[in-house]
């Protein structure tokens, strides 16, 4: 009896632990499956609870024609996200280096400074930066957006990347070192390719947090710096919030994930396991 009674337990464990499992499946893709109908459904078709609808492609057309122009705020958005990767994702590779291979006065507290600055509120610096760039003639740009991201994702990047250097062993730069190499040249030819899928999830999270950015964006931009995010809230008419187009606007948002997730996701695998910390 007690062999039957322990079966019967774990049996009861596996289907209370798939049951939670499925719930929290449920809850992580119902939002995104319910957007993703919303994109391709008529105004009419709306409020409708049923999944049997009638699909259009009208919104996805609303959302790039006049007066939304959801195009520009997409390449608004490309270029603000890939501007700040390609400059941040170099300089933290460097800075990351320094912290992990050379000895300097308070090493300790410079690092703990810039992973401080990950817990400022960004509502607490946003007026700062309005009043700098207003004063240089940089509101409603991307540069302005871009100076900005890289104050947000530089010292997260520099954070992640020493995690992937610290767990790197010294011999071979040393070997390069004595055959004549620069210290750059160590970097990028020995260094650069063994934390490889490091470097990629690093570039990876930057461009969610900038891709994602919402409140510099919307407090630095008027018209011609938009980014999607903050295009997005714009879809407001006298009928009120016009859904359709949010969730077409919101499918255009997540696309560039979904399919960075899917091309990298043996880096991710590789670049977390890699970066543990000695």
């Amino acid at each position: 009896m007690s062999a039957i009674a322990a079966r019967r337990r774990r049996v009861a464990w596996k289907v209370a632990e798939s049951a939670i499992l499925l719930g929290m499946l449920f809850l992580i893709l119902f939002p995104i499956l319910w957007m993703a109908l919303t994109a391709f459904k008529r105004p009419a078709d709306l409020f409708d609870l049923t999944l049997v609808f009638t699909p259009t492609l009208d919104n996805f057309r609303t959302i790039f024609s006049h007066p939304w122009h959801i195009g520009h705020t997409l390449l608004n958005s490309t270029i603000v996200a890939g501007a700040t990767v390609l400059v941040s994702v170099p300089a933290s590779t460097l800075a990351a280096y320094s912290f992990s291979r050379f000895e300097m006065p308070a090493k300790g507290l410079l690092f703990f400074l810039i992973l401080a600055t990950q817990f400022i509120p960004a509502v607490v610096v946003v007026l700062p930066f309005y009043l700098l760039f207003r004063d240089l003639g940089l509101l409603d740009t991307p540069l302005a957006l871009i100076i900005v991201n890289l104050a947000i994702v530089t010292p997260f990047a520099t954070w992640m990347l020493k995690g992937f250097l610290d767990a790197v062993p010294t011999e071979s730069e040393e070997a390069a070192l004595v055959d004549g190499a620069t210290r750059l040249r160590v970097i990028w030819d020995v260094v650069v390719p063994m934390i490889w899928p490091g470097v990629v999830v690093t570039a990876v999270f930057c461009f969610i947090l900038t891709w994602n950015e919402f409140l510099f964006a919307l407090i630095l931009t008027r018209d011609e710096a938009v980014t999607l995010p903050v295009g997005i809230t714009r879809f407001r008419t006298e009928r009120g919030d016009l859904w359709e187009l949010i969730a077409a606007a919101g499918i255009l948002i997540s696309i560039p994930m979904f399919l960075m997730a899917s091309v990298i996701q043996r880096h991710f695998v590789r670049g977390m396991t890699g970066g543990a910390v000695k």
